[in-house]
């Protein structure tokens, strides 16, 4: 056993003495170690509750001839820092979680892994370590929060965010949205529609690393707890078999995701979070490659933000098994991979029905026969930029308007407040990409506001930054090269004329070749914004967006 380096031998007394000091018995330190990543927390709703689910995790493991171990992971709520400078801090801690697992469970040699995640970007972060270490390791999450209910109208946080830009422009009462508030969001769990949270735990079931039902069983179900008992045991067995994260974690296995993805409708943030995941697992995600898939694979649900259904309807619908199973009629995943129960995608997929196609269409009636995400590449973004297409009202999949530039966030949410953003406009927010911003803010403040105010089929928006999975219309991100480095999206100005063709996978600034080098001559690159601590670092090792915003070394 790899912990054997801290327990076993004469020379390894000193150790034992503090595995004593804590009260670790003989027969406890006989048995493999097993760390458990507890990211709980008490400033995030789909946190709140994981110790619960992490003592069900350690249960499992004991149950199973373990030993668990926990240890402390960080988290920032998405929804609580989105639209002010604590943006600047979500994404960047994806590294931060991935590095200081890796120096955890390196440094006490663990011989396995549980890890508790749920929200954003804490469900990357650890993948990220799995990839990277490459030990023995199951992901089980915290579980889906239920809808909300204001009157016979199911909620989620989309619907608050937008309900401020209804009040902007006099479309609903400072009163109904107190009333919204109070019902939006019933209890703990992650938002309950397909936002990024909940799309990153979907995509680690489809990948092998959760086991079945990780990305659907509500937080407050007594299923969530079992499932987690279940994962403690889970890890003692691939311990036993001698199976790591990147034997799970294939480039089949991407594919896979990136197949369940489209049919998914997904975040955008996917697009950020699969190619980093694969990066430390060793494999190459192309965002070229991804249009390719799309185009092969019907979009199946239409979750919010892009309808009206939740996560707890997919669940009720069969899941992620029953999703993969409508997917394996057509052939359109490898079905022969290893997943962390031991068992391969057709041996979990069997016997799994699709209890809804009100909600999971079958495969031979899909809401679209393309993908629910689309990579758009042209002369504004050259190493592209994504869309969630079926997010996206017919009327905006074809659009060509004026630019209206703006700077950072900031700027342009008041200028939507303040009613200056008109209909066929393009909004264009540069400098928020990963290095840029720094951090790479997600804008659902912003694209809440335009919707909020009527205006999310008539008005594009596009950015180097990136937008919540919350985010509805044709809003797209991670457009690169990304402003700060000098990419297209910087030599931009108002009423440049900008054309998009989501459908074609285009995305154009009607400017001459001559016009842009002559602008881009004229560039310099700003002052950095943030210059001292984490971010000024961070900025300083980032690469762009479409490679995942990974750090350089």
């Amino acid at each position: 056993m790899k912990s054997d380096k801290t327990k076993k031998g004469v020379e390894r007394a000193p150790h034992r003495s503090l595995f004593r000091a804590m009260g670790y018995t003989d027969e406890e330190l006989a048995r493999p170690i097993i760390g458990v990543v507890n990211s709980k927390t008490e400033i995030i709703p789909g946190h709140v509750h994981l110790q619960p689910i992490v003592e069900a995790v350690k249960a499992g493991i004991r149950m199973a001839g373990g030993t668990p171990m926990e240890f402390p992971a960080i988290g920032v709520c998405d929804g609580i820092a989105m639209g002010h400078e604590g943006m600047k801090y979500s994404l960047v801690t994806r590294e931060l979680i991935a590095d200081s697992v890796e120096c955890v469970a390196t440094a006490h040699a663990f011989d396995g892994l549980v890890m508790v995640p749920n929200c954003d970007k804490i469900v990357p972060g650890m993948l990220m370590a799995a990839g990277r270490l490459d030990l023995p390791t199951v992901v089980v999450s915290g579980g889906p929060m239920l809808a909300g209910k204001y009157g016979d109208q199911r909620l989620s946080l989309t619907d608050m965010f937008e309900a401020v830009g209804s009040v902007a422009s006099g479309k609903m009462s400072e009163r109904e949205l107190d009333a919204m508030e109070s019902a939006a969001c019933p209890g703990c769990g992650s938002c309950s529609g397909m936002f990024t949270a909940n799309s990153m735990n979907c995509m680690t079931e489809v990948l092998g690393m959760g086991l079945p039902g990780n990305g659907t069983v509500p937080a407050v179900y007594g299923e969530r707890i079992a499932l987690a008992k279940k994962a403690g045991m889970a890890v003692m067995d691939l311990v036993s078999k001698g199976i790591t994260a990147r034997a799970i974690m294939t480039e089949k296995a991407f594919k896979n995701a990136l197949t369940a993805d489209m049919a998914l409708g997904c975040s955008s943030n996917t697009i950020l979070h699969l190619p980093a995941i694969a990066h430390e697992a060793g494999v190459k995600i192309d965002l070229a490659e991804i249009n390719a898939i799309s185009e092969r694979t019907p979009n199946l649900l239409r979750l919010a933000p892009a309808g009206r259904d939740f996560i707890e309807d997919l669940y009720a619908a069969g899941g992620i098994q029953a999703m993969l199973a409508e997917l394996a009629k057509k052939n359109l995943i490898d079905a022969s991979l290893l997943t962390v129960t031991g068992k391969t995608v057709a041996e979990n997929i069997k016997g799994a029905v699709n209890r809804n196609p009100a909600v999971l269409r079958p495969i031979d009636d899909p809401h679209s026969a393309n993908g629910g995400i689309a990579v758009l590449f042209g002369n504004l973004a050259p190493n592209g930029c994504v869309v969630k297409r079926s997010a996206v009202a017919p009327e905006m999949m074809k659009h060509s308007g004026p630019a209206r530039v703006f700077e950072c966030e900031e700027d342009a949410f008041a200028a939507i407040q303040k009613g200056k953003i008109v209909s066929g406009d393009v909004v264009v927010i540069r400098y928020e990409g990963p290095r840029g911003g720094p951090g790479m803010r997600e804008m659902l403040a912003v694209t809440a506001s335009l919707a909020g105010q009527g205006l999310g089929k008539e008005v594009a928006l596009i950015t180097d930054g990136r937008f919540s999975g919350a985010t509805r219309g044709a809003s797209i991100g991670h457009c690169s090269p990304e402003a700060a480095v000098g990419g297209p999206i910087a030599l931009v100005r108002d009423g440049d004329r900008i054309s998009i063709d989501i459908n074609a996978y285009s995305v154009t600034l009607e400017v001459s070749e001559s016009e842009l080098a002559a602008r881009r001559a004229e560039w310099k690159a700003p002052e950095p914004k943030v210059k001292t601590g984490y971010l000024a670092r961070y900025a300083k090792l980032v690469t762009s967006a479409d490679t995942g915003a990974v750090l350089s070394v």
